[in-house]
């Protein structure tokens, strides 16, 4: 996206199929790939240089490619009026700035997934195929949290990507990224290719990247993800889509070779719910964890999950959870941190049965949370103006204060009543709400009231050198 961003702080050579030492391909590979692919679990001699030349990549590009889209927006913004352009028959009071991604095609009947940061906001978006015919898109619903979003065009029998698992990645496999991250800027419409392998899965990010928000369980991988990438398919070596292109660890904003993209398992869940409903299902089993008092981020990536409050009546309750458990272990995968309980949270689909074991004294408890909706009646509501007083970050408050930040929204004053519901504390630092970066009081005001006329209020804050995160409705 060429939009400006918050960017976090926190895709191998490939040797050709038949060539000396080349690593084999998974001996189900041939029968995951259509009757139209080329087989790729066979060494076959090279009859030709063309022969020669094709590998698992290169099949899985062709496979791919044809369903990846650009994803173009145009924002329209209200500025103060220009006198003289006012007398002149302009359009005073608007500004309208374009923006670029990408997304990829998982419907033939026109529907596309792309990422959420990629079209919030946008008065107007449209979508460019491969062979450059453009379509008006309609967004069929947002998810901000996941920074997934589904746009449908009107077109029928569209080449469609083929979605895998992201359930059994092996760190090493090959990945393939596939994107748009100039646009037009190169002279054409067709997508741009990056490979290389999965770094590691399962990965919390908090910090600068393309695309904002606070990112957890998510695939890292060395192929190149530029801006403009995001929205884009990330590729196993079958041609199957294992993530969404989501951001990139870097300090200018350009790839230095650490990726990220969203798991394509939880992408299916969110974009059933987005097609059902235009909305997501959050899924509540009424936790809130003790924010854990360290000094760097590498204690808090081990501090643990440690209960402080559980809601009266809710599925922890019922199950047995209790305030001072550690939770251990969600389904299947350890947890070590809140953050690593809030990926367990975002895997999950509303009815399912979550298995957890906590720590209680010296032995390990196993129970099944029931996942509920989450319940608008009793979650915590605030009229931010009347009891949150926020002051924009200065140069001198930094100084005297000792906050390594360079802007944001710091908490003055707050009621007895959000410290206890929400959390705050005077002397917290908000430097997000949903997907918009904060740098002033005046942003964070109004970022909260309209992400708040929409849904739940995502908020990210430091406290000391700790990066929190609080979740509230307005009333």
């Amino acid at each position: 996206m060429t939009r400006a961003r918050l960017y976090f702080v926190l895709a191998a050579s490939v040797c050709a199929v038949g060539c000396e030492g080349a690593t084999p391909v998974p001996s189900n590979a041939q029968s995951r790939t259509t009757s139209s692919s080329r087989p790729v679990s066979s060494v076959v001699p090279a009859t030709s240089i063309t022969d020669a030349r094709r590998t698992a990549i290169t099949t899985a590009v062709e496979r791919v490619s044809p369903a990846v889209v650009t994803v173009q927006t145009e924002t329209t913004e209200r500025v103060p009026a220009d006198f003289f352009e006012y007398f002149s028959g302009g359009r005073s009071g608007e500004r309208r700035s374009a923006g670029i991604g990408s997304g990829f095609v998982i419907r033939d009947d026109g529907v596309i997934v792309t990422n959420a940061h990629v079209i919030t906001g946008a008065s107007k978006v449209s979508v460019a195929m491969r062979d450059g015919t453009t379509y008006d898109a309609k967004i069929v619903g947002i998810d901000e949290p996941n920074d997934l979003a589904v746009v449908r065009i009107d077109a029928r029998k569209l080449a469609v990507a083929t979605l895998g698992t992201s359930s059994d990645l092996l760190v090493g496999e090959w990945t393939i990224a596939i994107g748009n991250p100039f646009g037009f800027v190169l002279g054409n419409s067709e997508p741009s290719v990056s490979v290389g392998v999965v770094s590691a899965v399962g990965r919390n990010l908090a910090g600068r990247g393309d695309g904002g928000g606070v990112y957890v369980d998510m695939i890292q991988t060395d192929a190149a993800i530029n801006p403009g990438n995001s929205g884009g398919p990330l590729v196993n070596a079958m041609g199957e889509v294992i993530g969404v292109n989501s951001s990139i660890y870097s300090p200018s904003g350009g790839s230095i070779g650490l990726g990220f993209a969203i798991p394509i398992d939880r992408t299916k869940r969110i974009v059933e719910d987005l097609l059902e409903h235009g909305s997501v299902r959050q899924p509540w089993v009424g936790i809130r964890l003790l924010v854990p008092q360290v000094e760097s981020a590498r204690a808090a990536a081990t501090a643990g999950a440690i209960v402080q409050r559980v809601v009266p009546g809710s599925p922890a309750a019922r199950a047995g959870v209790a305030a001072g458990d550690q939770i251990v272990r969600a389904g299947t995968r350890g947890v070590r941190n809140p953050f690593d309980w809030e990926a367990r949270l975002l895997d999950l689909r509303v009815g399912d049965a979550l298995p957890i074991v906590v720590r209680r004294g010296t032995r390990d408890v196993s129970m099944s949370l029931k996942v509920a909706d989450a319940p608008e009646v009793s979650a915590p509501k605030v009229t931010v103006l009347r009891e949150l007083q926020l002051v924009s970050l200065t140069d001198v408050i930094r100084q005297e204060r000792g906050i390594d930040a360079t802007s944001g929204a710091l908490v003055y004053k707050t009621s007895d009543r959000i410290t206890e519901e929400i959390g705050f504390l005077s002397g917290d630092l908000i430097v997000q709400v949903g997907n918009t970066r904060i740098t002033t009081a005046e942003s964070a005001s109004k970022a909260i009231e309209a992400y708040g006329s929409r849904g739940p209020v995502l908020v990210y804050f430091y406290r000391g050198r700790q990066l929190l995160q609080a979740s509230f409705s307005l009333r």
